[in-house]
């Protein structure tokens, strides 16, 4: 008797998949499209750019699945296609359309004054956004970072670290909206 697919582990599901099991990819999709999609809308996607981009990735996992080897999760490598999916897709967006990066967005705040991740990421620059996403959110290393987005390696590790520092600033409760020292007393 088969085992629900609920009870296997990604691995033996991309594996079947491979096999052109259609069943147990869409679980792989069930578990981790949420997954996915999140990494997109961090990285500046809108919901329906997300959405598109997350199937067509899954779709090119499907595709792939044999390639998959499982020296990571499988919710990474998945990302990995999205992520590089959006960086194409904004690369070729890129080429019609000037972009003009906007810092006056004014962040919002949740009812005890602290701001969400999601939020925080918006005031990045995004570029920065971009460099963070991918590197924490979707797992590439910096030097897969500079190659996707052809930028200098350097650039990659200042736009990384500098994301970085404003997002710990944004987000510390001991600091105000503007990510300045709040001092009580």
């Amino acid at each position: 008797m088969k085992q629900p697919l609920r009870n296997l582990h990604d691995n033996e599901l991309a594996a079947q998949a491979a096999a052109g099991g259609r069943r147990e990819f869409g679980e792989l999709v069930r578990r981790h499209g949420s997954a996915v999609r999140g990494l997109l809308r961090r990285m500046g996607a809108e919901a329906s750019l997300a959405d598109d981009i997350a199937q067509d990735a899954f779709l090119q996992a499907f595709q792939r699945c044999g390639e998959f080897r499982a020296e990571g999760p499988f919710v990474g490598w998945i990302k990995r296609i999205a992520a590089r999916l959006y960086l194409k897709r904004r690369a070729h967006e890129a080429r019609y359309v000037a972009e003009v990066e906007t810092e006056d967005a004014a962040p919002t705040f949740d009812t005890a004054g602290l701001m969400d991740l999601d939020e925080a990421l918006k005031t990045l620059s995004e570029t920065e956004r971009l460099c963070v996403s991918l590197c924490h959110g979707a797992g590439l290393s910096h030097l897969e970072i500079a190659s996707a987005m052809n930028l200098p390696l350097g650039t990659v590790k200042s736009h990384v670290k500098r994301g970085l520092d404003k997002l710990r600033a944004r987000l510390d409760p001991r600091t105000d909206a503007l990510g300045r020292s709040a001092h009580v007393g």
